[in-house]
C-alpha cells in the first residue's frame, strides 16, 4: 500500500472565519494562508485591552500551522491577548486599480484574518525555536550569525503560539471591474499600477569595525526582488 501525505485542517471551518461578501475572493487551500504568512513582515494583532480594543503592528514567525508572536514581559498587550481569544491580520497590496468610476476603484491583495486564543511558551526549547523562527522568518540566515539570547533576555521576553486552524484567506487579483455603461462612456483611463515590496542596498553601522564585510545572507535580500 501506498502512504498517503497527512491531510491538514481546511480553512474557514467555523461561520466566524468564513467570508460572509466577495465570496469569489476567499481561498479554500492552505497553501494560500502559508503564501500570505510567509509573503509578510508585520502583523496587526487585535486584543481587548482595558475593555477597548487595540490594534498591534508587530513581527512574527509561521512554523507549519503556528503562528509565533514575541515581546516584552511587561507588554500589556500581550498580557491582555493571554485572556482571551485575540485576532491577526497580515495584508500583502500588489497593486492598485484605477477604474472608470469611483465606486469601483480598487486594490490587488492578499490578505489573511487568523482567529485563535494564544498560549505562552514556557519549555526553554520551545521558546528557543519560535523566537529562531521569528529571526528567520524577518532576517534569514541571521540566527546562526549572530550571538543568541542570553538568560536575562529570554527572561524579559514572552513568547505566544497562536493555532492556524481558524483563519480565512481572501485575494483579488486581475484589472477593473467596470460597469458595462462606464466602459461604453470611455474618455477615463482605467487599468493597473503594480506595486511590489524591495530591498534597498544594506546601510552598514557606523560603528562597525573596518574589513566586515555585508553578509551574503543580507545580500540575498536584496537580490531576491521582489519578495513575493
Amino acid at each position: 500500500m501506498s502512504e498517503t501525505a497527512p491531510t491538514r485542517t481546511p480553512l474557514s471551518p467555523t461561520p466566524r472565519s468564513t467570508p460572509t461578501r466577495l465570496k469569489d475572493r476567499a481561498a479554500a487551500d492552505r497553501a494560500e494562508l502559508d503564501a500570505v504568512l510567509d509573503a509578510g513582515l508585520v502583523c496587526h494583532l487585535g486584543v481587548v485591552l482595558g475593555g477597548s480594543p487595540v490594534v498591534i503592528p508587530t513581527v512574527y514567525g509561521r512554523d507549519g500551522d503556528t503562528l509565533y508572536l514575541h515581546g516584552s514581559t511587561g507588554a500589556g498587550n500581550l498580557r491582555a491577548a493571554l485572556r482571551g481569544a485575540v485576532s491577526v491580520a497580515v495584508t500583502q497590496v500588489d497593486g492598485l486599480i484605477y477604474a472608470r468610476s469611483a465606486m469601483h476603484f480598487s486594490m490587488n491583495y492578499r490578505s489573511a484574518v487568523i482567529h485563535a486564543r494564544p498560549v505562552e511558551l514556557t519549555d526553554p526549547e520551545q521558546r528557543l525555536h519560535a523566537l529562531r523562527i521569528i529571526v528567520e522568518h524577518a532576517a534569514p540566515g541571521s540566527w546562526d550569525a549572530v550571538r543568541a539570547p542570553n538568560k536575562k533576555e529570554l527572561a524579559a521576553t514572552m513568547v505566544l503560539a497562536l493555532d492556524l486552524t481558524e483563519a480565512s484567506v481572501k485575494v483579488r487579483t486581475g484589472g477593473p471591474r467596470d460597469d458595462e455603461a462606464d466602459i461604453a462612456a470611455g474618455g477615463v483611463w482605467a487599468g493597473t499600477l503594480p506595486m511590489r515590496q524591495v530591498f534597498d542596498a544594506p546601510i552598514s553601522s557606523e560603528d562597525l569595525e573596518p574589513g566586515i564585510e555585508v553578509p551574503e545572507h543580507v545580500l540575498a535580500r536584496v537580490d531576491r526582488v521582489p519578495v513575493h
